[in-house]
């Protein structure tokens, strides 16, 4: 058998696989998104019971495969677990490692991603943010990301670099005062400033603001009209909290 390696990452998905197996989906830093099977991983007095599920956080010990990994051990650092007291917060962070399980790639460099994640989660655990405003700055970010961001820092029409008034989901960006007066998603500079910032923050500092109703209301908009041009693919843990709502 192969030398083992250890990369550190996020449990993304977990499912069960024959009587007592699992199969888990790992967000790395050096290696992109993995599968790896966990043997025994849901027999009660199995140490990988606890390491496998969504959210765990950590340094996971593999044995590479021909396909997929097999995880050996892990040192887990977080777990997230102040989610579970809360089942809408919850399912927003499933949502969360729904979305990079999607989007992210093997051997690929998604360690932007990863941040944005762990960044995102700590977030929701923290109760300091409504949830609808992490959830609008996750996926405004990671859509930038991913390179399908909108473009907010000049008119998509005319290049104009300001006034920008108005989100075009046609043009994928904002429009300035004269491209833009006839549009009806007109946005404050407020709303404007917020685009701006989550677009060209660094992930560290992306929760260190907190907006107005009329801002977030806007956010919200703005970013759900994009998303919805950029990404169609229907999640079921949104399915869920459309439930719980």
């Amino acid at each position: 058998m192969s030398d083992s390696i250890i990369v550190t990452g996020m449990v993304l998905t977990s499912m069960p696989v024959g009587d007592y197996d699992k199969r888990i989906t790992i967000l790395t830093l050096d290696r992109g998104k993995i599968t790896a099977f966990a043997r025994s991983a849901r027999r009660p007095k199995s140490a990988l019971v606890a390491c496998t599920n969504p959210f765990a956080f950590g340094d996971f010990e593999l044995y590479p495969g021909k396909n997929a990994y097999t995880l050996v051990k892990a040192d887990i650092k977080n777990y997230f677990r102040e989610l579970t007291m809360d089942p809408f917060a919850a399912y927003m962070g499933f949502y969360f490692c729904e979305f990079a399980e999607y989007c992210c790639q093997e051997n690929n460099d998604e360690r932007e991603m990863l941040r944005l994640l762990y960044q995102s989660l700590n977030a929701l655990k923290s109760g300091k943010y409504d949830n609808s405003f992490v959830r609008a700055v996750y996926e405004d970010k990671a859509l930038t990301i991913i390179g399908e961001g909108a473009n907010v820092f000049e008119c998509v029409a005319c290049k104009k670099k300001s006034p920008l008034v108005a989100y075009s989901q046609e043009k994928g960006g904002l429009l300035c005062d004269e491209c833009g007066k006839t549009y009806k998603n007109q946005i404050s500079d407020a709303t404007r400033y917020t685009l701006q910032y989550i677009a060209g923050s660094s992930i560290e500092k992306l929760y260190s603001f907190k907006v107005t109703d009329e801002v977030l209301a806007e956010l919200i908009h703005v970013v759900g009209l994009h998303y919805s041009k950029m990404i169609r693919h229907s999640f079921k843990s949104l399915e869920v909290m459309r439930e719980l709502t």
